[in-house]
């Protein structure tokens, strides 16, 4: 494509954070940054300057700065940023104290609410003080088995306030998934809703929690707090107090923040822990908070007063990025649900009644909305939306397409990617830039994101690993129980020394943009040729016939074929028509070798929680290997429809 699919106006530019950002950059240091490249640039040569810099633009709330920026730089793992730094991070999502709007809520079973900011002060300092009153302190670990609304939010600020550390996962996971996660941090609080509401269903929480407590020994008091019913029976949970008893014998007061180090632990995340137990990946505070807020703000616009919505369960680093809004003073707008229940519009319903100016979903959400040939620029108004968000798998060029012709012309598409595992981007938005069909826009300031090949050397307009190849603020300060780091060295940084390995097979364009092509352990290598899966994904999701697919690498012949299973519309058959249309559709725009060898058809494909398709579990099935955790998907009965497939048995 010769022209991009949209260009920010010069107002915008004129306007826009990082352009304000720049110049203070070029006026502090004595420095000319004509243009992004050189910005970017200056953000890795000069990582001490910007960062100081960036702390100070975002204005991060803290006791003590100090004076040392970066200690071991040149170290991967080690690398230490304001070493000396004290903060806390509740302390700069709670600085605005008003009576406008902080969250707004609204779940589909037409619960709705707001939360002022002087009430979720309020609410956090009574929250806090009855944690404190049993006994919580820095370093505990505090749960939440949470839909996403306020009460999760409020716990989570009531934790950090003290230093304890959150970890969370959403009311969807079973007992085992729930066990596989907390059973390894132990917590000492756990917090729960009574239930929650999807696709028009509600859905128990408190017979499952009270499994999960028969296995977890190391909660004392779980808090329950009503989403289902006013006065929900809690008698069979041990252990267990309403939220409102729990806090009733507090009254709001300033709360005494605990300032602690930069790297102090703030969430524990979970990998997806489909190829065994999840990793529980520990995140520090200032780190995280410092790399949301120079995202939220520069790369993705964000001013005092929007309104932010991402739509994610608190079982996904995403709803963790969400909640950091705050710290911009900025509205976090949660929606808990079916996203299209009753209908495929309610989230274009949602930011048009409350007037959303970041719009955060998943690529599979604008694929669908594609299929479902949707078109809201037709029947929504959507003019408060500036920037448009997608992330969770890469998005395909035609969804490029698809939201420029029928969700809004004149809309910053933002498809960002990196990860639990930095709690954050590597690769991004830029409000100043022009977006172009299929590719991601630039690498995010502050990150030495490159590509490297086969033999380990950087590459651009070829396709290699995602590598970073300097420290930045929001890597994790660990893993949970690795306290020699051995797990936490082999996960990131044993394939090239001192450089971080991140596992996506991507490429570095010519103009500085990223296409990712999922994800490397899960590319596909037919005669010894990498191919990733999102390629063949794009071609075979344009038949009108087909709904979603997914690709794995089957080990034949001393070899490896491509096998593709496709999830076909009601009505349509995979007759050898259709069969050989794909085929050679895939052999035409891909080539020959991503030609799959078999096409099958299937009625559902297994996913994580967070709606990624596995590819990984897929390919385990089909070669007789046991998938280790079950528990990790969102359907595990999918994977029956894989397992001794009579198709895969011959050539």
């Amino acid at each position: 494509m010769s022209e991009p699919l949209w260009k920010p106006s010069a107002e915008r530019i004129a306007k826009a954070n990082i352009s304000v950002f720049r110049r203070k950059l070029e006026l502090d240091w004595g420095v000319s940054l004509p243009d992004y490249a050189a910005l970017h640039a200056f953000s890795l040569d000069e990582m001490e300057k910007f960062w100081s810099t960036a702390w100070d633009f975002c204005r991060v709330v803290a006791s003590k700065k100090g004076d040392r920026v970066l200690v071991d730089g040149d170290q991967m793992p080690g690398a230490q940023f304001f070493p000396d730094a004290r903060l806390n991070f509740a302390e700069n999502l709670l600085r605005r104290r008003d009576d406008t709007p902080a969250i707004l809520f609204r779940a589909e079973d037409q619960i709705e609410r707001k939360i002022t900011w002087n009430e979720l002060y309020d609410e956090t300092s009574r929250m806090t003080q009855a944690l404190r009153a049993l006994g919580v302190e820095a370093g505990d670990r505090v749960a939440g088995f949470v839909p996403n609304c306020p009460e999760a939010i409020i716990a989570m600020l009531a934790a950090s306030s003290i230093g304890a550390i959150w970890t969370s996962c959403s009311p969807d996971f079973g007992v085992q998934g729930v066990l596989d996660r907390f059973g390894q941090v132990k917590p000492k609080v756990l917090f729960t809703a009574d239930g929650y509401h999807y696709n028009g269903k509600p859905q128990d929480s408190l017979e499952k929690i009270a499994t999960v407590l028969a296995d977890l020994p190391s909660v004392q008091l779980t808090v329950v707090f009503p989403l289902l019913n006013e006065e929900p029976e809690i008698d069979a949970v041990p252990n267990s107090v309403h939220w409102r008893h729990f806090t009733a014998a507090h009254d709001p007061e300033n709360i005494d923040f605990a300032q602690l180090p930069f790297n102090h632990p703030l969430y524990i995340l979970y990998s997806s822990g489909t190829t065994g137990a999840p990793k529980c990946i520990v995140h520090g505070a200032g780190g995280t908070l410092l790399q949301h807020l120079k995202e939220q703000q520069l790369h993705c616009d964000i001013k005092k007063g929007d309104r932010a919505f991402y739509f994610t369960t608190c079982g996904w680093m995403m709803w963790n990025w969400l909640v950091t809004f705050l710290a911009s003073e900025a509205t976090v707008v949660l929606y808990d649900g079916s996203p299209s229940y009753p209908g495929p519009e309610v989230l274009f319903d949602y930011a048009d009644d409350v007037g959303i100016n970041l719009f955060g979903t998943s690529a599979k959400f604008i694929d669908a909305l594609g299929n479902a040939d949707l078109k809201p620029m037709d029947t929504h108004d959507l003019s408060s939306i500036r920037t448009l968000t997608s992330t969770g798998s890469p998005l395909v060029p035609e969804g490029f397409d698809y939201v420029y012709a029928n969700i809004k012309k004149d809309v910053c598409l933002s498809s960002i990617a990196g990860g639990t595992d930095i709690v954050g981007c590597f690769v991004g938005g830029n409000p100043t830039l022009p977006v172009w069909q299929g590719e991601i826009q630039c690498k995010l300031m502050g990150m030495a994101t490159d590509v490297f090949n086969e033999d380990g050397q950087p590459v651009v307009g070829e396709k290699g690993e995602l590598v970073c190849t300097k420290p930045f603020p929001s890597m994790p300060i660990g893993f949970w129980n690795d306290d020699d780091g051995a797990k936490y060295r082999s996960a990131y940084f044993e394939r090239y020394d001192n450089i971080w390995h991140h596992g996506d097979f991507v490429e570095l364009t010519e103009r500085g943009g990223m296409i990712i092509f999922g994800r490397s352990d899960a590319t596909l290598n037919p005669g010894g040729v990498r191919i990733g899966t999102a390629e063949i994904y794009r071609q075979v999701e344009q038949f009108e016939e087909v709904v979603e697919a997914i690709c794995i690498g089957q080990e034949w012949d001393d070899d490896t074929r491509v096998v593709l299973f496709v999830v076909l519309r009601d009505g349509e058959t995979l007759d050898d028509d259709l069969t050989q249309r794909i085929r050679q559709r895939v052999r035409q725009n891909c080539s020959p070798r991503h030609m799959p060898s078999k096409v099958i058809a299937v009625t559902d494909i297994p996913r994580t929680k967070s709606g990624k398709i596995t590819e990984l579990a897929v390919r385990d099935i089909v070669h007789g290997r046991d998938v280790k955790n079950k528990e990790a998907l969102a359907n595990p009965e999918a994977l029956e429809l894989y397992r001794d497939l009579a198709e895969l048995q011959n050539g």
